[in-house]
């Protein structure tokens, strides 16, 4: 893969080599046991090392992840996608130390920290471009209850949900480069002080809405408002069932309404905020709970090309929450790390994010269209890897043209077929195209292959 050097964040040239060579063998090794990644027992513990040094920050990670960010996002427009996770660490309890950066999560028993990423991707062609915020807390362990009843008078900075106006404030800092920048949240991020503070010129919400609120000039609320509108239109749309098997896999008709309007707090209708209102409900569902979606965004929306297009925006979510997937149970396994101090396991986590943004890019390179602006290879692999894959191409293709990898080489597609085969998938195109999970484990035995194939390589050459 491409080294991240981490040069001149950590003010030593030592740590910052320990921290490049950690941040290959997550990606290469696939896996975030730092014994189980470690060649040996001397780089077990310079990793040990790493993770535990004050100086290899939190902080610095961060940085030093969203800064690469910024520099790919120069005249895009593009979207910040924000989300809330925990890590649950309460079945190591009796092995972590006490004061390194854990505290309560959403079971009032449990210990751990809780997550909360922007993730940033190309509005135009939906390929993940990195973090532009990350924040990480523990709650306060010994919580007062009476302190529960006093939370509705706290101003906003004082409460948790300020995380989704903090973390679109450093977005707009980070991004500031971008043609223009569209923050997508769920209906946590609905909060009236947001709309207030975050949209300008270029800085545009588009937020799921949790309240029916009063606006400005119309009687009745919000909801029936655009309840009661004019429909813009009816599209289709297939829809895949839920990860519960709640809702089945179908062709949706999808049912469109927008209004302008302007909403206020009910005790200052003065201090009006105008946006739109977007209203996608799916007609004649079932058996089943269909999509209804009522959408706030400061982006101008006038007909329903525009209001499909923000729809869309908000179905990307699902990058988010495959991030939460790949980084627990279905892929890293966060929460059965080894590591003894909540700041280690915090550290590593910002890594490990890195490492899925990349499978995130292999993953939708895979899904562009030959025709499409696909990233070469070397946005993610060297050149020798590179070789080794047009190696390994030979012996992945059938003998049939249905079995030929239909991607260009040196594309990153080209690559993420052969990582597919590699890891299971049949190679029809008549199959499911091959997901993350198929990607990653291919990932892990192509690098397997690599060493033996650079082993083979330099013996040759003596």
């Amino acid at each position: 893969m491409q080294k991240v050097t981490y040069q001149g964040y950590f003010g030593d040239k030592r740590i910052e080599s320990r921290g490049s060579s950690l941040h290959q063998r997550l990606f290469i090794s696939g896996i975030r046991s730092i014994q189980g990644l470690s060649i040996n027992k001397a780089e077990q513990k310079a990793y040990y090392r790493f993770l535990h040094n004050d100086r290899a920050s939190e902080g610095k990670l961060v940085e030093e992840l969203t800064k690469r960010c910024s520099a790919q996002v120069s005249g895009k427009v593009v979207l910040s996608i924000q989300d809330t996770t925990e890590v649950n660490l309460t079945s190591h309890r009796g092995r972590l130390q006490p004061q390194t950066g854990l505290g309560g999560i959403d079971d009032s028993k449990g210990i751990g920290f809780k997550l909360h990423p922007s993730l940033v991707v190309d509005a135009q062609t939906c390929f993940p471009l990195g973090f532009s915020s990350i924040k990480m807390w523990g709650r306060a362990l010994d919580k007062d209850p009476e302190n529960d009843q006093k939370h509705s008078h706290l101003p906003i900075e004082q409460k948790e949900s300020y995380k989704w106006i903090e973390a679109s404030d450093q977005s707009k800092r980070v991004l500031s480069e971008a043609a223009a920048v569209i923050i997508i949240q769920d209906r946590e991020g609905d909060i009236f002080e947001q709309f207030l503070r975050i949209p300008d010129e270029r800085t545009h919400l588009l937020i799921r809405s949790r309240v029916n609120r009063l606006t400005q000039g119309v009687e009745g609320k919000l909801w029936d408002q655009l309840s009661t509108s004019a429909k813009l239109g009816t599209y289709q749309v297939r829809l895949d069932s839920d990860s519960h098997g709640n809702t089945p896999a179908r062709e949706a008709t999808i049912e469109v309404r927008c209004i302008k309007t302007s909403i206020h707090l009910k005790d200052n209708k003065r201090k009006g905020i105008a946006l739109y209102a977007v209203e996608a409900l799916e007609v004649g569902a079932v058996g089943y709970q269909g999509v209804h979606w009522r959408l706030l965004t400061t982006w101008p929306v006038t007909d329903l090309d525009q209001a499909r297009l923000v729809i869309e925006w908000y179905t990307w979510r699902w990058f988010i929450e495959e991030l939460f997937r790949m980084l627990k149970k279905e892929g890293f396994n966060i929460e059965g790390s080894e590591l003894e101090t909540g700041w280690s396991i915090r550290k590593l986590t910002v890594m490990l994010m890195d490492t899925i943004m990349k499978l995130m890019q292999m993953h939708v390179a895979y899904n562009e269209p030959e025709e499409a602006n696909v990233p070469h290879s070397d946005l993610l692999f060297s050149k020798q890897e590179q070789q080794c894959l047009t190696a390994l191409n030979i012996t992945t293709e059938g003998k049939t043209e249905a079995l030929k990898n239909p991607f260009t080489p040196g594309k990153l597609n080209h690559a993420v077929w052969i990582l597919s085969r590699i890891g299971g998938w049949k190679g029809y195109t008549s199959q499911r195209k091959p997901g993350m999970t198929t990607m990653f484990r291919g990932l892990t035995k192509f690098y397997d292959i690599y060493d033996g194939w650079t082993l083979q390589k330099d013996v040759d050459t003596r």
